[in-house]
């Protein structure tokens, strides 16, 4: 045994302390980087590592579900600089475990990139007789796993073997274009400024993927279509709470959600719910109200919360965007959304201004979105239309499948 761990040893060290590196900068810093995915595209860099636990626990909604949802299928890990992340390390140290075929890592070189600061050359790298001190900065590099190199009868991150690609890894590129093609399944975290144009990347193939993004992507007019018509889904569980930077140092985000068209067993589990009466009389969400409120420019009722849609209802419910991450496509239609052009409200306002804190802005810029009539303004974002009018955050309109109204 000790002859097989000396054997199997190096690059497996490698890999990893690459990883750690990470993370005990973390320790050493000792700061957290607290901004929103929003703000991501405000910042020079918008690459952000996932961590191993997180990439694993989703992989296990998925097997539990299909023990043999990977089996036989080549995996494709773009936007990936696979001596650095996880996804490659996860993905070739459980490749027999899956059942796969082959699998692909492809970077993006150094030099394409607008984040530069705290680039170092990893030990696998350098201790290889590819390593090239010209290309490693200019070049993307292609990792591929489908054999046992090593002779030990077994095929895991030992066998990985690589090379310096034509041009610099941008998955847009030709050639990562052929591994596209040549894939079966797409899984990664891919710039967050750049995921409208990778998941339509994703879609001119038709192939089975599984990505992170920002939860606000739902709406995006490109993604809420393809949400719409049962093309994409919400993974099994929501994003990682924390992602590790290039430098090291830690980012806090609580809005990414896993994106996919793989089939998970929490899907297609019923929402329990409680009828309209009792939502009123026990919902916390509902203290007060006699009466759900009507949106002023939707013929839609506005739902506060997914656990406050009321079981009874025929008619167009708006819900916030989390909802998706309960959606039973067998318990519920979705119908648009109040970002979406095939919604249209029914309503226009010729003349509004925006009121926060009951004090007017200057400036009225931004979608109003569905807004709820009130008689005062209040705290909150509102709008003067001639009357106070309360703004609700990015809403869904769903419906009961089985409680279709015949209008």
């Amino acid at each position: 045994m000790s002859g097989y761990l000396e054997k199997k040893s190096f690059l497996f060290y490698a890999l990893t302390v690459s990883l750690l590196i990470g993370i005990n900068l973390v320790k050493r810093k000792n700061r957290m980087a607290n901004i929103n995915l929003t703000q991501a595209k405000l910042v020079k860099n918008d690459e952000f590592y996932t961590q191993y636990h997180d990439i694993e626990k989703e992989v296990n909604a998925y097997l539990e579900y299909n023990p043999d949802v990977f089996k036989d299928k080549i995996i494709l890990l773009p936007c990936d600089d696979p001596e650095w992340s996880n996804f490659t390390k996860y993905f070739a140290q459980n490749f027999e475990k899956l059942k796969l075929k082959k699998l692909i890592s492809t970077s993006y070189a150094i030099e394409s990139k607008t984040y530069k600061e705290d680039f170092q050359t990893t030990l696998f790298e350098e201790k290889s007789p590819k390593f090239d001190k010209k290309k490693t900065r200019i070049k993307g590099k292609i990792f591929t796993l489908s054999k046992d190199k090593t002779g030990d009868n077994r095929i895991d991150i030992e066998d990985l073997d690589w090379q310096y690609m034509g041009g610099d890894g941008d998955f847009r590129s030709k050639e990562v274009k052929k591994l596209r093609d040549e894939a079966d399944i797409i899984i990664t975290n891919p710039p967050f400024s750049l995921f409208r144009e990778f998941l339509a990347w994703i879609m001119e193939t038709k192939k089975e993927f599984l990505i992170i993004g920002n939860m606000n992507a739902i709406t995006y007019k490109e993604v809420f279509p393809l949400i719409k018509d049962n093309k994409v889904w919400l993974g099994m569980s929501s994003g990682a709470k924390t992602y590790i930077k290039p430098d090291g140092t830690e980012q806090k985000m609580g809005n990414t959600c896993w994106f996919t068209n793989i089939e998970h067993g929490r899907r297609h589990q019923p929402l329990p719910l409680m009828t309209m009466k009792d939502n009123l009389k026990y919902n916390k969400r509902m203290k007060g109200k006699k009466s759900y409120d009507i949106y002023d420019n939707y013929d839609v009722i506005e739902v506060p919360s997914t656990n406050a849609i009321p079981s009874d209802y025929k008619r167009v419910m708006g819900v916030p965007i989390s909802f998706l991450d309960k959606y039973n496509p067998e318990q519920f239609e979705i119908l648009g959304s109040d970002a979406y052009d095939g919604t249209p409200p029914i309503k226009k306002y010729p003349k509004k201004s925006k009121v926060v804190d009951k004090k007017r802005m200057k400036s009225n810029t931004g979608t109003m979105g569905c807004v709820i009539k009130e008689k005062d303004f209040g705290s909150g974002t509102y709008f003067d239309v001639g009357y106070p009018v309360r703004a609700v955050y990015k809403r869904i309109f769903i419906k009961h499948k089985e409680l279709k109204s015949k209008n």
